[in-house]
């Protein structure tokens, strides 16, 4: 049988995606059931057990098919991505109206009411949906209105057919964002979330980490010897890394380094990683 990522497909010895059937083995087959993320950001485990590694993460209104709920904890893959792994039960609930907008925003704040004096109610990250079922004006300030009665302000989300024009655009208004292992939000970030949430604005879905970008994100490209055929948007990877070129020179990435998102130049960063990581592993453009 062929060889399937766990993290992409979800199979366990016990237990398996019911589309998986005659692809892999497993005890049982199960299809999956309907959820959509009700919490800002979710962890996904690599186990279901408290203190468990960080995979990546899921955002409000992230659509995902549940497999397994025991014990607190749900095993899901998300549709959009397709990644597999656990996250609280508690983090979900059923699919109640179609997403409207997205949060076009790194970050920005839930209101019980749509007034920006009220004490906040939560806050969300760029690229969670909600449903919009009304709007409202206090003091000049323009707010989209959910089923909930809470309120956001208006022009930090998009409706969910608009997308960004420029991805590397986007990537920059995570400048200063704390790096996390694992992170893809506007709370915290490591570099392929960076890339995959960016790219997300601009209506591009792709895959979350960044041995799967290395091997299937748009084209293979030779920089040259100089690194002068590099332009704004290239990608570039090391073992494990990858970072966004914003120019012929620079780039923008999410590193460990700085422990936050941030600028560097590409000759500077291949010097200062090479003796930890070695050269580049390859150039992309998408």
């Amino acid at each position: 049988m062929t060889v399937r990522d766990t993290r992409l497909h979800a199979f366990r010895p016990d237990l398996a995606d019911a589309r998986l059937q005659g692809e892999v083995v497993a005890e049982r087959f199960v299809a999956g059931t309907p959820a959509r993320l009700a919490v800002p950001v979710a962890d996904v485990l690599k186990t279901p057990a408290v203190g468990a590694g960080i995979d990546t993460q899921f955002l409000y209104g992230d659509d995902v098919l549940v497999f397994e709920a025991a014990a607190g904890f749900a095993w899901v893959q998300a549709e959009r991505d397709g990644y597999v792994g656990y996250v609280r039960e508690s983090d979900l609930a059923g699919r109640d109206g179609q997403p409207t907008h997205i949060v076009s925003v790194p970050r920005t704040f839930l209101y019980p009411g749509p007034d920006l004096r009220f004490p906040r109610a939560g806050q969300l990250s760029m690229g969670s949906t909600v449903t919009v079922t009304g709007a409202a004006e206090t003091r000049g300030t323009q707010y989209v209105v959910l089923a909930s009665g809470q309120a956001l302000i208006a022009k930090h989300l998009m409706p969910v057919v608009d997308r960004a024009a420029d991805y590397v655009a986007v990537a920059e208004t995570f400048l200063g964002t704390p790096y996390l292992w694992g992170g893809a939000s506007g709370f915290g970030i490591d570099c392929s979330g960076l890339v995959q949430l960016a790219m997300r604005m601009t209506g591009r879905d792709v895959l979350r980490d960044s041995d799967m970008q290395a091997e299937g994100l748009g084209a293979p490209l030779d920089p040259g010897a100089d690194f002068s055929g590099l332009r704004r948007g290239d990608l570039v990877f090391w073992k494990g890394h990858v970072a966004i070129m914003t120019d012929a020179e620079n780039m923008i990435h999410a590193n460990g380094h700085t422990m936050l998102v941030s600028r560097e130049g590409l000759r500077e960063a291949i010097d200062r990683i090479g003796y930890l990581y070695g050269v580049p592993t390859g150039f992309r453009r998408p």
